[in-house]
């Protein structure tokens, strides 16, 4: 609940901020010189690619609580902290780290058109602050999910 409280937050400041840079666009393009109108234009396009970014970023987690929610619900997932041991000082342990890739992509070696062993995969990057791994086996798991091509 922390996170979805935080991540709303960060969204809304965001969006203070789209507007806040957008009403500096108008007032420079309002300036009427060549300058200020092409710095006015350039101004405006960021607030459309940060909403564009907030809207995927937005997508992309509502899209992956609805496949662990499915999920869990088929009783094949479980919301726990996650599966990997950690040394004294917290820190994950690499040969539990290693053992764990290795069932997961072994699962998802074996049956790669099942969405739930590539949610299962991404779950353990994740764990392990894989960010980059853990979000493209997110792609994929609902890409696989949702029927739709699934990207190299």
């Amino acid at each position: 609940m922390r996170a979805k409280i935080v991540y709303f937050a960060l969204a809304a400041v965001l969006v203070v901020y789209f507007v806040l840079v957008g009403s500096r666009g108008v007032m420079l393009i309002q300036q009427g010189t060549v300058v200020t109108v092409a710095f006015g234009l350039a101004v405006l396009v960021l607030p459309f690619i940060g909403a564009w970014f907030l809207y995927q970023t937005t997508k992309f987690a509502r899209d992956a609580n609805r496949l662990a929610r499915e999920l869990e619900a088929e009783g094949g997932y479980k919301r726990q902290v996650d599966e990997l041991a950690r040394i004294p000082g917290g820190r994950i342990d690499r040969d539990s780290a290693d053992e764990v890739f290795a069932r997961r992509r072994a699962e998802a070696e074996r049956a790669p058109d099942d969405w739930r062993s590539w949610f299962r995969l991404a779950v353990a990057y994740h764990d392990a602050r894989d960010t980059p791994r853990a979000r493209k086996a997110m792609q994929r798991a609902i890409a696989l999910r949702d029927g739709r091509p699934v990207r190299a």
